[in-house]
């Protein structure tokens, strides 16, 4: 069984109304594709427990509410393939007695944080006590500021002191210069359409994507709890990135 922890934000999409998102939302897309056991444990203001958390319930996977009293918003534009980000608000910082009681049969956490703020190094260490944590990289960069997004390498070193996986998305690795230096056993950077490059003891292999036009809004978020499910379930590191980069595909498609 797996478990994701993380904050739900309000998200303004090329200036539509706006939409549920965080990783709680995108992993329940991707997990109605997997046939895995998870649990999602979703944050943000009480005052939009029911926008944002029954969109959740209604895509399947178990999904427990973690009170709150501020909600991430962001708003987001694409443009020639592009995106810009910026700040709206920031949620909620998880402390150690915020983590939920995590059920004895989960074995792998995924923690997805938006802003680096979201979940400090006690906090994670604290999740990953009897199980494996994969860390989603805007944890490490992503300034948590009210504005336009910035990203930066002034993070906890701590904070990958009990990671097993970090993800990292392009911009992120980056901002962090030698991803393969990095303390943890595994990462992996994914490169959007052109798929993603798996690290593993220092050697790197190269997973291709499938080219999509649609919305790539989530596709992360996606990619993340699918290879935690993969990893869970036994799989190797560069095989549960092509089950991963697949999952998306289709859902993206859909």
């Amino acid at each position: 069984m797996i478990a994701l922890l993380g904050n739900l934000s309000r998200d303004f999409i090329d200036g539509q109304e706006p939409r549920p998102g965080g990783a709680p939302f995108h992993a329940a897309r991707a997990l109605r594709r997997l046939d895995v056991r998870a649990v999602l444990h979703a944050r943000c203001a009480l005052g939009d427990r029911e926008a944002l958390v029954l969109p959740v319930a209604g895509l399947g996977t178990p999904v427990r509410y973690v009170p709150g009293t501020s909600t991430a918003t962001f708003r987001i534009s694409y443009e020639g393939g592009r995106r810009s980000l910026s700040v709206d608000a920031v949620g909620d910082a998880w402390k150690p007695d915020d983590v939920p009681r995590l059920r004895d049969g989960v074995r792998w956490a995924h923690v997805a944080p938006l802003v680096r703020s979201d979940f400090p190094a006690e906090t994670i260490a604290r999740i990953a006590s009897g199980r494996r944590v994969l860390l989603d990289g805007r944890g490490l960069v992503r300034v948590p500021e009210v504005g336009a997004l910035q990203l930066d390498s002034d993070y906890d070193p701590a904070v990958l002191e009990h990671v097993q996986v970090l993800k990292l998305a392009d911009e992120e690795a980056e901002v962090l210069g030698d991803v393969a230096a990095l303390p943890v056993p595994e990462i992996v950077v994914t490169h959007g359409a052109r798929g993603a490059t798996v690290y593993v003891a220092g050697a790197a292999t190269r997973v291709p994507a499938f080219a999509l036009t649609a919305d790539p809004t989530g596709a992360g978020d996606a990619f993340a709890i699918a290879y935690t499910a993969a990893r869970s379930h036994g799989v190797s590191p560069v095989g549960a990135a092509r089950r991963a980069t697949t999952v998306v595909a289709d859902m993206l498609a859909a």
